[in-house]
């Protein structure tokens, strides 16, 4: 039952709604003085409307403008003071995958993956929130990153997740979801590679704006495709309108030049339209036109048939597509075939072995081939068991979908590294070891999924984060067991986002006093392991987070080695011993490892003589090593 308004009528709005109604291309978004986004009349375009002749106002250019737009470029390139801490206990073979799920919000983790990952990931695919009215989208507090800011403007849930509610209450305004989907989409292309591409799942709400953001973000020029995929397998007979059977997916590449999609594997349709009726020793063949409409005057002559029949030349007002000196040697070389009569039209017979390996993708992909919504939920509920059916993900993709991405963007012999920061479920990470156990890949996966809790709680399963873990758990159980030769890598490292390791000193010099001094003597939070330093300290100099981890005794100090393979030098050795325990014994025994770079931990040098000697030991015995400490 409607509820009575208990108010007088307001008549701003009303207006604005007949105007909306007779000039709809007058109608925009605006920012109100309380900052909430609301429907406003663009007067220079209503002007516009109003007059015969043009009207002057601002100058016209093309462009994609919305209320938010410059505080989502100021987020996007604002640094962050956080870190990402190791969970081993929620890990899969830690310390030799080469995996990666991260925890967080993704506008963070793009941040903290500059370094380490500009210029290397190979394909990105995303399925952002659709902006439905009943989804929830990120929400960027453009102002400062302040957790009492954002807790004192109700910007964050209980759980501290960054989330709004972008619903039909609040008219599901575009400006919103451009300002999430904007800072995000300028991060991740620095991490493509020349010959990258991205990948995006959208519907019919935003496909228009999320074509012109991407337009913006990676140029016009690298737009490759717009493909629809038909996403449900009978229509939808309560719809309003029309059945919605199809999703969209927008393909942009880092660089249009340098990417092109790889062919997809032939048919078995296609391959049985090839045979060999004359029993040719080069294989199976299908005969194809030898005319053609475009004019060619070396291309009308008379042929004559092994039976001895004499044809004029080729139909009226066509062409043969070759000259008379061309098809003899074609005919020489039982490449025309006449028939198994020898007595009819010349066609020219093509061999399997000579056309291309592969069929051309198209941009329409059918569920009978890369699969439908309820193939997806029916996987997910194969590889996670839900006590609540409200925890079931409606959004979820199938793995065939994503499969078939895989196949076109990344290649089986490469380490090809395949980024998700909406990864939700974890389809993209199912779909990489699924296409590696079947090609025999080593392609790499980075999943990135918000702490976002479950609608209702589930036993050991408190999180979509979570779910994604169960998931790829099991996938990875069943192909372990599928395959035990199989030398696939079927781990993971979980990577939380958390604040810096570093220890926050707002104290100035004056205001300190000697009580305060010891507060100071160690610049590392006291919560913090050896192995969160390590890995802000990878991040920090742009070393790869899945390389292989081991630790190491020397002198009865504990040393980190990344990727210490035998057959070159360690990418970093890492000591971050706080006793003051490191003396120039230690340092020489050290240098004999060669590492490209090392650090050590302030507080635990013996005196201020060896820190200040460490680089010259260094440079004597391993002058190519880089030294740095925290």
């Amino acid at each position: 039952m409607n509820k009575l308004k208990m108010h007088s009528p307001n008549l701003t709005e009303d207006n604005i709604a007949r105007i909306r109604e007779m000039f709809p291309g007058c109608m925009t978004e605006a920012k109100g003085e309380d900052g909430s986004v609301k429907l406003a009349v663009d007067f220079d375009q209503l002007r516009q409307e109003l007059s015969d002749v043009i009207v002057e106002g601002p100058q016209e250019r093309y462009h994609l403008n919305w209320p938010g737009k410059r505080e989502a470029l100021l987020t996007a390139n604002a640094p962050i003071a956080k870190t990402l801490r190791p969970v081993r206990e929620e890990s899969v073979d830690f310390d030799t995958t080469k995996n990666l799920f991260i925890e967080g919000d993704n506008l963070d983790a793009l941040k903290l993956l500059q370094e380490t990952y500009l210029g290397k990931v190979k394909l990105i695919y995303i399925d952002p929130p659709y902006n439905t009215g009943r989804d929830f989208i990120y929400d960027d507090d453009f102002s400062e990153d302040s957790e009492s800011y954002l807790i004192e403007s109700n910007q964050v849930d209980e759980q501290g997740g960054r989330l709004v509610a972008n619903t039909e209450a609040n008219g599901r305004f575009h400006s919103d979801w451009l300002s999430m989907i904007y800072a995000r989409l300028r991060l991740a292309r620095n991490l493509l590679k020349d010959d990258g591409v991205v990948f995006i799942s959208i519907d019919d709400n935003e496909v228009d704006n999320l074509r012109k953001a991407c337009s913006e973000v990676f140029g016009e020029e690298n737009f490759v495709a717009q493909i629809i995929w038909q996403k449900v397998f009978s229509p939808k007979n309560s719809a309003r309108w029309f059945s919605e059977d199809h999703d969209y997916v927008l393909v942009y590449a880092k660089n249009g030049e340098s990417w092109t999609p790889n062919l997809l594997p032939q048919t078995d349709e296609m391959i049985a339209r090839y045979k060999n009726p004359d029993n040719d020793p080069r294989g199976v063949w299908q005969s194809d036109n030898l005319t053609a409409r475009n004019r060619y005057d070396a291309g009308l002559y008379s042929v004559k048939c092994p039976s001895g029949r004499v044809i004029d030349g080729p139909p009226k007002g066509s062409y043969w597509r070759v000259s008379e000196e061309n098809f003899k040697k074609l005919d020489s070389d039982n490449r025309i075939w006449w028939g198994a009569n020898g007595d009819n039209m010349p066609r020219l017979k093509r061999f399997l072995t000579e056309v291309k390996q592969g069929r051309t993708p198209q941009t329409l992909w059918f569920y009978s081939e890369v699969g439908h919504t309820q193939d997806a939920k029916k996987t997910l509920l194969k590889y996670v068991s839900f006590e609540e059916t409200e925890n079931v993900l409606n959004s979820v993709k199938p793995v065939e979908l994503l499969q078939r991405v895989l196949q076109l963007a990344t290649s089986p012999s490469s380490d090809d590294v395949v980024l998700d920061f909406f990864s939700g479920s974890a389809t993209t990470a199912h779909a990489v070891l699924k296409q590696n156990a079947e090609d025999g890949g080593n392609r790499r996966f980075i999943g990135v999924q918000i702490s976002e809790p479950l609608p209702k709680p589930e036993l050991g399963m408190a999180s979509i984060f979570e779910m994604g873990q169960r998931r790829i758990r099991n996938v990875a159980k069943e192909l372990s067991e599928s395959d035990k030769s199989r030398t696939l890598d079927l781990g993971f490292r979980v990577l939380k986002i958390d604040t810096s390791n570093m220890a926050d000193v707002y104290y100035s010099p004056d205001a300190l006093d000697k009580a305060n001094l010891d507060l100071f003597v160690d610049n590392i939070k006291p919560d913090r392991t050896a192995e969160d330093l390590l890995f802000q300290v990878m991040l920090d100099w742009g070393v790869d987070l899945a390389l292989p981890i081991e630790k190491k005794v020397v002198q009865g100090k504990e040393v980190f080695f990344v990727d210490a393979s035998l057959d070159g030098n360690p990418a970093l050795a890492a000591c971050f011993d706080a006793h003051g325990g490191i003396d120039e014994a230690f340092v020489k025994d050290l240098a004999t490892y060669k590492p490209l770079r090392v650090v050590f931990r302030d507080a635990g040098f013996k005196d201020s003589a060896v820190k200040i000697n460490v680089e010259q030991i260094f440079k004597l015995l391993s002058p190519s090593t880089e030294v740095k400490s925290i």
